[in-house]
Formats: C-alpha cells, structure tokens, sequence
C-alpha cells in the first residue's frame, strides 16, 4: 500500500501565508460588493471570464469581482488576474440568458474594452491553458505590461533575469508592433538580456549591444555637448536616437522599476504614445506593482476594524476586560499549542483541533465552578 502523503504544519502555514498575501494584493484593490460598471472604464481590476455564460466560440466578456461572487457562483470561471481600462460586461448582450444582479442597468456593450484569448482561458503564443494538464514542465507565467496576455518564461525569446517579480515585460510582439521602444531598451531595459540573446542568434556588427560600464543615467544625457544658454525642453528619444546604438530585435524586455519616469513626455512623444494606445506608459501608478499596493494598504486598513473590537464598544468596562483577557489567553494558548507540532514536524488533524477545544471548554467549566465558590 502506497505511504499516504503528508505535510508538515509549517508547510501548511508558510503557503497559507503565501496565497493569503496573493489574494490580498489582486482582490483587496477591488471592490467585492459592488459592480464597478458605474466607474466606468476602471483604470485597474481583478477581472474574470465565464466560461459558462460566454465560452469559446461566443463573444469575449469579462466581469468584474463583485459580479463573479453575486452573478456567477458556481460558474466557470477563468481568472484573468488584472487588466487596465476595463468596464465589466456582467449581463449586457454577451449575455443572452443572465441578467446582472447587481447593476443590471448597462449598455448593450463596451465599446472601448480589449479583450484577448485569455477571456477564452488560453495564454501564451502557445495558447495553452493555465495550468496546462498536458504540461509537465515547470515554468513560470509573466504578464506582458503592453498586451497583458501572459507567457511562459521559456517562450519568451530571452533568458528570465532575478528578481522578475519587481520587473515590467514587453512581449517581443509588442516591441515590434511599436519599434520606438526598442530604442529606450538599449539604455532602460535590465542589462544582461539583450547579450544572451544576440549570443544565441549570432548578432550582427551592426546590433551592438551597450558596453557594461555605460550607466543609464549617462546615456539619457544628449550625446553631443550643448551651450548652457539652451533651456528649450529637449526629447529624450531623438537624443538616444542620436547616439547609433542598437540591439538584437529579438525576444522580450524586462524593465526595471521606475524605468517608465525616464520616458520622454514631450509633447510629440506624448501624441505618439496617445496614437499608439501606450499612453499610460506615462503613469508610474498604472503598474500591477503599485495596484498590488494599493490591495495590501486597503487589507491592512479594513484588518485594523476588528470586529471584535467594535462589539467591545457596546460592553461596560469591566466585560470589556474580560473578555479581552479571555480572548488574548485562548490565542496564545493556540498558538503555543500549533507551534507545538510546527517544532516536531507534525501534521494536525481533525481529532487534535477537537481536543484543543474541548480542553479549553473543561478549563472554562473549572474556572465558573471555581468562581462560584467564591460568591456570596
């Protein structure tokens, strides 16, 4: 017979941690109550597809938080993570047979939403699903900031750089489809990418990639010296195009953080990125880092309202006491009772939980017993 699998409760703990931390940053920046339709196009959501009502071979749509709890329980439901500039489509003519319960009163569509093959619950140039049961190898998924569709590390065209969760990807798609960041990804983009590829393709004489020892910051400065009498507002990108350096077109580029407040913002580059639909290249807060921010800070603001502290309000003094100490007393006594097994590498189990409890029911028994005998 095959030794059942177990894990310990640190591992237990550590990964309820993890997805703890996960859910607060993608959810607590939405809203779980209310449709966001009457925000209109939200500038960043947590967004679902429903398979159910909308699937493969229909139209794209995509609900919002509070609609894939109120309107599609039991559904199933693809989660697209977060998407930019979306305004839910929960119950309006993509829907034939459900009515949105929340705000039922929308356009019969949403005329300026993107949508992609991830709404069908494919991803990738592969256009797999996620996670892929015909998939044994193990890789990471990443987001593309441009497009938003997302990709396996290994189908990126370039080697992952460290520390990639506090990066930004652009998709070797969407480079091509705007070739002017190509020339900001020579002097911006995470140094040691761009080598690994031009090696694996050979490269050209003429696609040299930057020597190590230029900073960033020294090639945004123009490369030809100016009199100090010139104050006119200069553009960053005619002056790196201005300095002849290319790389290898190839594969996607990871940016660092900040990288966005180095683009140029004059009033051409500005037009340029408006016309291309990249405007909010320009904005540091469109990141999912910072929306991820945003859902931890509102976490810990709606934690600080405990609702056993506002129950506390409506007690007299000396019941607010004591039921202060006994709620501080059966904490510790939990915690000191699981560190326990988190010590030995033990798992717990249903019958210890039970016996936890009913040892703290006994004690409480004694106690009122013990007070009794005190009474007059």
């Amino acid at each position: 017979m095959c030794e059942e699998q177990t894990v310990s409760l640190v591992d237990v703990l550590e990964e309820d941690e993890e997805l703890e931390e996960e859910a607060s940053a993608v959810l607590a920046g939405s809203d779980s109550d209310h449709c966001s339709y009457p925000q209109g196009y939200v500038k960043r959501q947590a967004l679902y597809a429903c398979n159910t009502c909308t699937p493969k071979g229909g139209e794209a749509a995509g609900v919002c938080l509070a609609c894939s709890y109120k309107c599609h329980e039991g559904h199933d439901l693809f989660e697209l993570y977060t998407k930019r500039n979306f305004r839910c489509d929960c119950g309006n003519r993509k829907f034939t047979e459900l009515q949105c319960k929340l705000y039922p009163d929308k356009d019969e569509v949403n005329s300026l939403n993107k949508y992609s093959h991830n709404f069908f619950g494919v991803y990738c140039t592969c256009s797999r699903p996620y996670p892929d049961p015909d998939d044994q190898v193990e890789d990471e998924m990443i987001q593309c900031v441009v497009c938003e569709d997302w990709l396996h590390g290994r189908h990126l065209g370039c080697v992952v750089p460290d520390c990639v969760e506090l990066q930004e990807m652009i998709c070797e798609f969407c480079m091509n489809k705007h070739p002017f960041l190509w020339t900001y990804s020579v002097h911006l983009a995470v140094p040691g990418a761009a080598a690994q590829v031009k090696e694996e393709t050979g490269g050209n004489s003429n696609t040299d990639v930057p020597n190590k020892e230029e900073q960033v910051d020294d090639v945004i400065e123009p490369s030809s010296k100016r009199s100090r009498e010139e104050v006119k507002p200069s553009c960053k990108l005619k002056e790196l195009q201005g300095t002849g350096q290319n790389r290898v077109q190839s594969g996607a580029v990871f940016w660092p953080s900040a990288w966005r407040s180095k683009l140029c913002s004059c009033n051409t580059c500005q037009e340029r990125l408006s016309e291309a639909g990249l405007s909010f290249l320009l904005d540091e807060s469109d990141t999912v880092l910072a929306y991820e921010k945003k859902g931890k800070n509102n976490e810990q603001r709606q934690q600080g309202q405990d609702p056993l502290m506002s129950a506390l309000d409506n007690l007299n003094r000396v019941q607010q006491l004591e039921i202060i100490h006994g709620y501080n007393d059966m904490k510790t006594e939990l915690k000191d009772f699981l560190q326990r097994f988190a010590a030995e590498g033990k798992v717990v189990t249903p019958d210890d939980i039970r016996q936890f409890f009913e040892q703290q029911q006994s004690r409480k028994r004694r106690r009122v017993d013990a007070g009794r005998f005190y009474c007059t």
